[in-house]
């Protein structure tokens, strides 16, 4: 498993943006994907936006697609999710995660064998 730690939550006003920060152990990985979900309170963790790595291909959840931008810096293991133009319905507390297997279904919380502690984020109106 490769451990991970997410950063750069916090509360914000609606239209400003964000960074989320992903950092990760293993400066080998040679997983297919890693990727960014949120489990907003009292709802099920769902997927934002995954990045194959080997490539580096990015997919995002429609919702998002013209907000947020996944990316990853491996000179300093980390991965990224750039969040603009925040939504309160955006506020959920996001998690990353890694998966060593191949899928299609890169969007199910099930591929994925790491996840990190998560963050909050929260986007007041």
């Amino acid at each position: 498993q490769v451990h991970l730690v997410e950063s750069g939550g916090g509360l914000v006003q609606a239209g400003d943006s964000l960074r989320l920060s992903c950092s990760y152990s293993d400066r080998a990985f040679s997983g297919y994907y890693m990727a960014w979900f949120r489990q907003p309170p009292g709802k099920e963790r769902t997927f934002v936006a995954a990045l194959r790595w080997r490539g580096g291909t990015t997919f995002q959840t429609d919702s998002v697609k013209d907000r947020f931008t996944i990316s990853r810096d491996t000179a300093k293991t980390t991965m990224y999710l750039q969040m603009n133009n925040l939504k309160p319905e955006d506020t959920a507390v996001y998690y990353c995660a890694a998966a060593r297997r191949f899928s299609t279904d890169y969007e199910s919380t099930t591929l994925y064998d790491s996840w990190g502690q998560g963050t909050q984020v929260t986007v007041s109106a």
